[in-house]
């Protein structure tokens, strides 16, 4: 109920923003809703934030502005209204006319719990598939960064991840034929589902799909960035991920597989949480990794995934590109020898 009526608050405002065509001044007392203040000037910082950023001036003038709108139940409370202590979350809510504050036991990790150790920010809850989840921002310190190796990883789509350091370890993550399989499944029953025209049925599946894949990339991220504090490495270098789908290596029977792919996704968590361990992040110029001879300089195509210069160097093609990436020039046009 709070959360369906923070989000009818936050739309109503937006309505309001929209009919006058201004900003103009809202206060907790204007908003009409059974909600305590704190929730109140939640929903019109929201609905500030929603209005200024879809009516800025568009490139063509006559072309009429849409606003959109909060779909989904959303409430929030920032750092100064809520709290969690032994497993039990608290925050205020609107009940018998006034302002009440109440607890809600959570299930809590013991990872979530050393983050949370750590200055709260804003608390977020949304319901999902029935059950309410609450999100919440920490401000977790970096690690000091420190002088040690460079480490390439490749990502693709039989493998996911391809990581080799400068003394030539080797790691390779993650099970593209599984990830694979299981988008050919989902695509599936999504085809079957569009037959029946059953939108919310397939609106759930494509979240369920969603999940299995950032579940995917998390671990994918989190043995990456393990390998590299195992192997003191102080830089990843990543290929810039603008262009990758034209550049990437696939076949046909893989071509649906590339343009659904988040690559992105998964290169935003290694970043995140390499930057936690203080190690830094590069994004390189990936042009001709894949098939240049880091022995002789040759450029070859590899056969599937062996690749064999005319030299007699040989080697797995994945681990030939996240080798050449530690060489490869950085967008800022500097570059480290391997």
């Amino acid at each position: 109920m709070i959360l369906q009526c923070a989000k009818s608050s936050s739309n109503n405002v937006v309505d309001g923003y929209t009919s006058t065509d201004s900003t103009i001044k809202y206060t907790s007392r204007s908003v009409i809703a059974d909600l305590p203040s704190a929730l109140k000037i939640q929903a019109i910082q929201d609905a500030n934030s929603i209005f200024k950023k879809y009516t800025k001036k568009p490139p063509d003038k006559q072309k009429e502005i849409k606003v959109p709108v909060l779909k989904k139940p959303v409430a929030i409370w920032n750092n100064q209204n809520n709290a969690i202590k032994f497993g039990y979350i608290s925050f205020p809510v609107w009940i018998n006319d006034k302002s009440t504050r109440i607890m809600v036991k959570a299930v809590i990790t013991d990872y979530q719990n050393n983050l949370l150790s750590n200055k709260l920010g804003t608390l977020r809850i949304t319901c999902k598939s029935g059950k309410y989840i609450a999100q919440i921002a920490v401000n977790v310190e970096e690690k000091q960064s420190i002088d040690g190796q460079i480490m390439g990883i490749d990502l693709g789509l039989k493998i996911p991840a391809v990581a080799v350091t400068q003394d030539s370890k080797t790691k390779f993550c993650g099970n593209g034929r599984q990830n694979k399989y299981i988008k050919r499944k989902h695509r599936a029953t999504r085809k079957k589902l569009g037959k029946l025209k059953k939108q919310k049925a397939i609106n759930k599946l494509d979240n369920k799909e969603q999940r299995w894949m950032k579940d995917q990339d998390h671990k994918v991220s989190r043995q990456l960035v393990n390998f590299a504090k195992d192997n003191n490495i102080s830089v990843i270098r990543l290929e810039q991920l603008s262009g990758i789908r034209q550049t990437a290596r696939t076949s046909r029977k893989n071509e649906k597989n590339l343009h659904s792919w988040s690559f992105y996704r998964l290169a935003q968590y290694i970043e995140y949480k390499a930057i936690l361990e203080g190690i830094k992040v590069e994004y390189v110029n990936p042009k001709y990794t894949s098939q240049t001879c880091p022995v002789c300089g040759e450029r070859n195509h590899a056969n599937d995934r062996k690749y064999q210069c005319k030299c007699g160097f040989k080697i797995h093609r994945d681990r030939l590109s996240a080798i050449n990436i530690i060489s490869a020039p950085v967008i800022d046009g500097n570059s480290l020898s391997a």
